[in-house]
């Protein structure tokens, strides 16, 4: 009997090449997909679970399919559906505790994996050059960077309590590609880029491909010679400075004060045109830089693609609109729906 696998988060666009790498890995016998949101992307020879990861069936499905190894995908800064920050925590934080308190209790679970973010460490001025993965996590304010802090709380206090099960957690920087679709993204789809005046944040990306890879294989058995259990930064070699990145896109920058700039994120995100929160006009500022050497010598992986390469597939998957197609699509039809009461009304003279 090989490995069956729980993933939840299989909306998420990550899960789809997931789910088909992992069922390619002759170790697997099952993959097992679970959301309350159905995916828009095929699942081949998975079986889809509609759930919500925060209710009691959780249990009873571990249990069902007796899962060994659960990979957690559903921690994420942007909301399906169209869901709010609160419904977005409800996931992120809530769904997590109810996630492990379900994994504590199935004694066939042996292996968890976490999608965290390097968002753990936060953006400040006196920040150091580099974040190793033994900088302890920040105090911060709100918003994604403050979930993934209090998840990979949870997760500590469930290693503790199940020493038997091997624990990986996977910071990962900002992800891109042709088919990333985050707030990151949704700032540099924008025809000018809003920066603080004074400051060139150095930046740091992951390919798509390559998050799917080092989910893979911290899933699976390790590799002789590496470990797969612990803490581990993944971004792409490299760095970019945010004005580099304006270049290659070709966007010009709009230079102002933090209090403006932030003013211009809530009023950008109040008007539906980006997903701007608060935290990212910080890393937008001060930028934030990790280590992977951790990566390439215990976890033994080294990213296919560099930082300045994920960000250039990026944008040549993108085209010059650089926004997905069907959020093009989308927003037409919101930009429709919004003008249809005026048009519907008399026409003043």
């Amino acid at each position: 009997m090989g490995e069956v696998v729980l993933v939840t988060g299989a909306a998420r666009r990550v899960a789809g090449p997931l789910v088909r790498g992992l069922l390619r890995d002759p170790g697997v016998e099952r993959v097992v997909a679970v959301d309350a949101v159905a995916p828009r992307h095929p699942l081949p020879g998975a079986e889809f679970v509609r759930a919500d990861i925060g209710r009691p069936t959780l249990g009873r499905l571990l249990a069902h399919h007796a899962v060994d190894t659960v990979v957690h995908l559903d921690v994420a800064a942007a909301p399906l559906g169209g869901g709010g920050r609160a419904g977005r925590k409800e996931t992120n934080v809530i769904g997590t505790m109810h996630l492990l308190g379900a994994c504590q209790k199935a004694p066939a679970v042996r292996r968890l994996v976490v999608k965290s973010s390097t968002a753990v460490y936060g953006s400040a001025p006196r920040d150091p050059a580099v974040f190793t993965e033994r900088t302890p996590p920040r105090a911060v304010r709100g918003g994604f960077a403050k979930d993934v802090v209090e998840v990979e709380g949870y997760v500590r206090g469930f290693a503790r309590r199940r020493p038997d099960v091997a624990v990986c957690v996977l910071r990962f920087a900002d992800v891109l590609g042709p088919a990333a679709d985050t707030p990151l993204t949704d700032y540099f789809s924008l025809p000018v880029l809003p920066t603080v005046f004074g400051y060139d944040p150095r930046l740091q990306f992951v390919h798509e491909e390559d998050v799917v890879e080092v989910l893979r294989r911290a899933a699976g058995e390790p590799a002789p010679g590496t470990r797969t259990t612990g803490t581990f930064n993944v971004a792409g070699d490299g760095v970019l400075s945010l004005s580099q990145c304006a270049r290659r896109l070709g966007r010009p920058t709009v230079p102002g004060p933090l209090p403006a700039v932030t003013r211009a994120g809530a009023a950008l995100r109040a008007l539906g045109a980006t997903r701007f929160p608060p935290e990212q006009v910080r890393q937008l500022t001060y930028g934030r830089v990790v280590a992977t050497r951790e990566l390439h010598e215990t976890f033994g992986y080294r990213p296919r693609y560099t930082t300045a390469e994920a960000f250039a597939d990026f944008a040549r998957g993108r085209g010059p609109g650089l926004l997905p197609p069907w959020r093009v699509a989308a927003a037409v039809d919101r930009i429709a729906e919004l003008a249809a009461p005026a048009s519907a009304g008399p026409t003043r003279t």
